[in-house]
């Protein structure tokens, strides 16, 4: 990954944590990292544990961001969301949702941000 992707992802998720803010959702964990997969950022909204994967990408070839968040990769994020649930048990007593968050032209001065919830389930 070059320097000036990993940036605009970072800046993609600074974005996407106060869209979710502004959105009345409290960001609980960032970056939560683990052998299993990461969780880009884990919310609470209202009494729903919002597990968010935030996306970006300078064009809509191949399907877009939202679309690159396949299956394998959702295995992933499912097994760090149980990882975290097991470490947290007040969280484990929450329902969870996933989602994720597409975030266009971050280093844009008008980015637009699309917010996918239930992405997917569990399984």
């Amino acid at each position: 990954m070059t320097a000036r992707r990993g940036q605009s992802g970072g800046r993609a998720e600074d974005l996407a944590a106060q869209f979710l803010q502004e959105a009345g959702c409290e960001v609980l964990l960032r970056n939560y990292r683990r052998r299993a997969g990461e969780l880009d950022i884990v919310a609470r909204s209202a009494s729903v544990l919002v597990v968010a994967e935030v996306r970006t990408r300078a064009s809509n070839a191949y399907g877009g961001a939202a679309a690159s968040v396949t299956p394998a990769k959702q295995r992933r994020i499912v097994r760090a969301a149980s990882q975290l649930l097991q470490q947290r048990r007040e969280l484990a007593r929450l329902p969870v949702r996933f989602d994720v968050i597409v975030v266009s032209d971050p280093d844009a001065g008008q980015p637009r941000i699309e917010w996918i919830r239930h992405a997917f389930e569990a399984s």
